[in-house]
This record gives structure tokens, sequence and C-alpha cells, in this order.
């Protein structure tokens, strides 16, 4: 039987999503109902542009309600790494990149919380992969469309 996919996440992110949902279910779907009603109010709904728009943003917020459900039925927490010898999700990694020789530091996350320009990157990434369970001092290397990053782990956190 087909298995559902599991999504890694906080408590923290858990609760940010069920927070979403309730306010999509109750608050967002009775004004996208009120805006359909007084597009129906506009006559003919042949020639009614007002109508479409609803209608349109109606089946967005449906869309985006089954999102986050799935997200919420299929949420996984994981817990912050307390160790600091290795690198597991919640670690706090900085990282030497050695063609460019720079220091970067990353916080190793569950996909739904990865925001890369904030520094912090999905244990699903390639670049997460590659430092999962890694200690400091490990090379670590990443295949990227422009070749072979090299990294060392400087440090755990």
């Amino acid at each position: 039987m087909f298995k559902e996919a599991k999504y890694k996440m906080s408590e923290e992110r858990l609760a940010q999503l069920k927070e979403e949902l309730v306010y999509l279910q109750t608050v967002r779907e009775k004004e996208v109902a009120q805006q359909i009603k007084e597009a129906r109010s506009f006559g003919d709904l042949t020639e009614n542009s007002e109508y479409d728009e609803a209608k349109t943003e109606q089946g967005k917020l449906y869309s985006k309600i089954a999102e986050i459900k799935n997200l919420v039925e299929n949420a996984e927490i994981v817990k912050a790494s307390d160790k600091t010898d290795s690198v597991g999700i919640g670690s706090k990694v900085t990282v030497k990149d050695m063609e460019l020789n720079s220091e970067d530091t990353y916080e190793v996350v569950g996909s739904q919380e990865a925001d890369p320009i904030a520094g912090r990157i999905s244990d699903d990434s390639p670049f997460g992969k590659g430092l999962m369970d890694r200690k400091k001092g490990d090379i670590v290397e990443i295949d990227a469309p422009a070749g072979v990053l090299r990294f060392k782990i400087i440090k755990i956190e």
C-alpha cells in the first residue's frame, strides 16, 4: 500500500501550521464566501469577472487548506540534537569553503523549516545530507551543478 511521506518539523513549526489552518478555515473562508456572495449580486455570472476572481480565490484557498492539512497529518516532530560531536537536526555547523577559503554557519533543520537565505538548510538537501552525522574536521564533498564543492567542518554547536 502507498505510504504517505513524512514531513520533518519542529513542534513550533507544527503549531504555526495548525494556527494558519484554523485561520484559513474560519476567517479566510468566510471572507471568500462573502466575496462570492457580493459578486453574485452583480447579476449575470457568465460575464461577471468579480465572480470568476472570487471563485478562483476560493479554489486557491481550498488548495492551500488541503496542503496544510496534509503537512499537519503527516508531520514528524524532530527534536534538536543535543550532541555536538556530529551533525544532526538542530545542529549549528560552521564550515569552511575549501575553494573560496570562506566560513559560513548553517543550522540543519527539517524540510518544512528550511530557509537557505537565513542560513537554515534542510537535512534533505544535498548539502544537508552531506553534513549529517559528520564530525568536526571532516571534509564534505557536495555534488553541485557547478561541480564538486568541498567544505571542512570547523565547529558543531
